[in-house]
């Protein structure tokens, strides 16, 4: 008598990953003219940031093109994870904030790149003398500037941040630290007082060495 054998066939499969939706929300910084929108996905890598003063440099970033499309925007910055927009003085925020945020949301969600060519620390100079916009920190040449860096980057950078900008290292010399602002905290009004009575309180406190403490204009 023949025997019936029921064979258990196990089907595998493949499961694809699940693409998390971007989700945006907006944060007040001390700078009035700018807006911080917090995004839940990387945009840039590493120490790497993008600054458009217009629509002209943004032949690079289809994200900030269109964001020049709105009337009242007179700069974009893109760091990591998060994008500031400063604003002109005829509207106030509660006005566009929403509407912002939701652009940039379904921006991210649809089929559309941030940049057309991607952008880290790690890019070459020539790649980032061609993109637009990109700004590479200066890389530390002494142990002592490698030392101000790491402090930079360990205590600094992460508050400045927070408020929408961002701060890179450009040269030391003679006691003089020479640093980068950008994003919120370029053109706003408290930044000095934060330079001084902040940034550079905190580096000659931690490296005597470090005399004063000065942003680097261009």
């Amino acid at each position: 008598m023949p025997s019936l054998f029921c064979r258990n066939f196990v089907i595998k499969k493949t499961m694809e990953p699940k693409t998390i939706p971007a989700t945006v929300y907006a944060e007040l910084s001390p700078n009035p003219a700018t807006m911080k929108f917090v995004v839940n996905k990387l945009l840039l890598e590493g120490a790497a940031t993008v600054e458009y003063a217009d629509s002209e440099e943004t032949s690079n970033s289809p994200l900030a093109a269109r964001l020049f499309n709105f009337p009242f925007v007179t700069g974009i910055f893109i760091s990591q994870n998060f994008i500031t927009i400063t604003k002109n003085e005829i509207i106030e925020w509660d006005d566009v904030v929403l509407e912002l945020r939701e652009y940039i949301q379904e921006f991210l969600n649809g089929d559309n790149s941030v940049f057309t060519t991607p952008i880290s620390e790690n890019s070459s100079d020539d790649d980032l003398t061609k993109t637009e916009g990109s700004y590479k920190p200066q890389e530390p040449s002494t142990e002592l500037e490698k030392k101000i860096v790491e402090i930079l980057e360990e205590y600094i950078t992460p508050a400045v941040a927070r408020d929408g900008g961002a701060i890179h290292f450009h040269a030391f010399v003679d006691g003089q630290l020479s640093v980068v602002l950008k994003g919120a905290c370029s053109g706003c009004p408290s930044s000095t007082m934060t330079l001084k009575n902040g940034i550079e309180s905190l580096m000659t406190r931690m490296m005597p060495e470090v005399k004063e403490v000065v942003a680097h204009e261009g």
